[in-house]
């Protein structure tokens, strides 16, 4: 089976020690090609070499709400010159969050909506955090693309049925990932049971959001193999069809080139 990590943080400092370990293991699971989002300003040009490092890692850049202390307004003018230059396949990680206290709200919808017009504007997809603020990023993607200039995937996806349905009819797809492998996550496994195939995506987020198989570990992208099974055990089908249609989806939105 041939797989994507449509969301991997493969250039985080928890990777420095064994890097190249952690990429081989993904590829003998399957795990071909990996997303890899920035957060801030200061970690583009480390994520630039590590995605440079192998041919099955792509960057996207862009401005975390998490790390909303790091971020400065001239950042945006200089992920446009970073788009412009390093033509990565799309904008992100951006979003809202509204889980962590003391994240200014109006800081972050300036941070994401610039974000958002700069993936309009360049076609990109954009790869979205939303935190207990699934509503806040509908209302930003209706106001500043629609569904006619704007496409992407909302990663790790926690919201209810009916805002998927919203995020669907404006062309967004869905990541899932470690916590659906959780018996207790009742709400986020009959989603995945039900959901449209065609909107998605799988995840790992490592190193974050292990798998139930690895509760309390550093997560990395060979265990999307886990997230693909618990998947397809939802839905009641073969791993391989979900892989199938889950890899052609995330070829549909990122446009990766042939390998």
């Amino acid at each position: 089976m041939i797989l994507v990590d449509s969301h991997c943080h493969l250039d985080a400092d928890a990777f420095d020690v064994d890097r190249a370990q952690v990429i081989a293991r993904a590829r003998a699971a399957g795990v071909t090609r990996q997303v890899v989002p920035a957060v801030d300003a200061a970690a583009w040009p480390k994520l630039r070499d590590v995605c440079a490092s192998d041919d099955g890692l792509f960057p996207a850049y862009g401005l975390h709400p998490m790390y909303l202390a790091s971020h400065r307004p001239e950042h945006l003018a200089w992920l446009r010159d970073w788009i412009e230059r390093e033509r990565p396949l799309a904008v992100g990680e951006c979003g809202l969050d509204h889980f962590i206290e003391g994240l200014d709200p109006e800081q972050q919808h300036r941070y994401f909506d610039g974000q958002l017009a700069l993936a309009r504007d360049f076609s990109l997809p954009v790869i979205v955090h939303a935190r207990r603020a699934v509503d806040a990023v509908i209302a930003a993607i209706r106001r500043i693309g629609g569904r006619h200039g704007l496409r992407g995937v909302v990663h790790s996806y926690s919201g209810s049925p009916e805002q998927a349905r919203q995020l669907f009819d404006l062309g967004f797809l869905l990541g899932l990932g470690g916590p659906v492998t959780y018996d207790r996550a009742n709400r986020l496994r009959r989603l995945a049971a039900t959901m449209p195939v065609e909107f998605l995506l799988l995840e790992t987020d490592a190193p974050d959001q292990p798998d139930a198989g690895i509760r309390g570990q550093r997560n990395e992208p060979s265990r999307l193999a886990s997230v693909l099974e618990t998947i397809a055990g939802l839905r009641g089908v073969e791993p391989g069809d979900v892989a199938r249609a889950t890899t052609a989806n995330a070829q549909r939105l990122f446009a990766f080139p042939p390998p």
